[in-house]
């Protein structure tokens, strides 16, 4: 296994203790059991950053629409790419229009995320996806939010890279938290979650 690779799963890894208590609940044996509400209303919260086409975008917008929420930058080499696409697959497996979820990418690259930078790389996808990017002090905030990890990465070469949580956030159509969705767990088991939060 190459370097490259070893870091991303120990990373993902990472990503899994940093939002700890939410992936239990979402591994837990009996997947229907709800959330409680004191601890999903722990999770997440209200928030206003740039959209992909440089205008303001509040989180209230996400109301009335299931979510999932994922956090990455346009550099990213593999999770980044993977996830998007995965979640644009099981979208279209839903067989309920791309009305029926919304699927938000916010950066955790500000730095180098401008609203046209996310705004091209969203265009690869061919699939709607709210972009979101701001300042570093909003993305940090927001991330505090949602219990995502994230660090920068400087590269021998020059550069750097970022690694950051690679699960995913899902949201009901209140904007309250509901699962997580993560790389390791298998399409079926992903479909089921998305099934819920869309019936």
């Amino acid at each position: 296994m190459n370097f490259a690779r070893l870091r991303t799963l120990l990373w993902a890894l990472v990503g899994v203790v940093a939002i700890g208590a939410i992936v239990l609940l979402w591994r837990q044996t009996a997947p229907d059991q709800p959330v409680s509400t004191d601890f999903a209303s722990s999770v997440g919260g209200p928030f206003t950053l740039t959209a992909a086409d440089g205008k303001p975008f509040a989180s209230s917008r996400l109301n009335g629409k299931p979510a999932a929420i994922f956090f990455g930058f346009t550099h990213c080499p593999d999770v980044c790419p993977t996830t998007l696409a995965r979640l644009a697959k099981l979208r279209r497996q839903l067989g309920k229009g791309d009305d029926a979820l919304s699927i938000v990418f916010v950066s955790v690259d500000p730095e180098r995320d401008t609203p046209t930078e996310i705004a091209n790389y969203l265009s690869l996808f061919d699939t709607p996806v709210i972009g979101l990017t701001g300042s570093t002090a909003q993305i940090e905030q927001v991330k505090k939010q949602y219990g995502i990890y994230s660090r920068k990465v400087e590269q021998p070469g020059g550069g750097y890279s970022v690694d950051h949580t690679a699960a995913v956030t899902l949201l009901d159509r209140k904007g309250q938290f509901v699962a997580t969705l993560s790389p390791e767990e298998g399409d079926k088991v992903a479909l089921e979650k998305l099934k819920r939060i869309t019936a």
